[in-house]
């Protein structure tokens, strides 16, 4: 089984992909807007052809093409991934998300990384600027996607819950039909 493979079984086990949005995660992007004074913020996860935004600010769209994906490039490690001019970086020079709106320039990411050490997606900021980061702000944006995994483990641990409680309470309801049957 592929690493890949293993990857994608992950994410689709936190049940996460093309749920509504939420307060919990929509409260770390707007955080990270104003921690990093930038125009977008997302909490993307990375699925087999596409990343899908858990969260977006500065952005109308709930997902792109994997293919133009910066995200897709910091899942392979463990580590942010800094993107300081995107027009001088040949990896994404003639990506349309440079080329055309929204027009990134700066990108900075931090895997998203579950308890398996799979990278499900990322936190990452964009500007329509170059910058950079400084080493503490680097630190900041890993703590920050660190809350964002344990935003999707309370969910993912929230709907076991939900299941566990659906199938004790069919469980009595079967015990208290058989008692009823037994007493006739």
């Amino acid at each position: 089984m592929s690493v890949e493979f293993q990857r994608l079984a992950a994410l689709r086990a936190c049940a996460i992909l093309d749920t509504e949005p939420h307060p919990a995660f929509d409260c770390l992007t707007r955080a990270a807007t104003l921690a990093f004074d930038v125009p977008i913020s997302l909490i993307s996860l990375v699925d087999a052809e596409r990343q899908w935004f858990k969260s977006a600010l500065g952005v109308n769209v709930r997902e792109t093409a994997r293919s133009i994906s910066f995200c897709s490039h910091t899942i392979e490690g463990f580590e942010p991934m800094v993107v300081p001019d995107a027009a001088r970086d040949r990896r994404f020079a003639c990506n349309p998300l440079v080329t055309g709106a929204p027009h990134v320039r700066f990108y900075a990411g931090a895997p998203l990384i579950e308890a398996d050490g799979y990278a499900l997606g990322t936190l990452c900021i964009l500007d329509t600027k170059p910058r950079t980061l400084s080493a503490g702000q680097l630190r900041l944006l890993g703590h920050m996607a660190d809350a964002v995994m344990h935003a999707i483990e309370a969910h993912r641990q929230k709907l076991e819950l939900k299941e566990l409680m659906r199938r004790l309470k069919g469980h009595s309801s079967e015990r208290a039909a058989e008692t009823v049957a037994r007493r006739a």
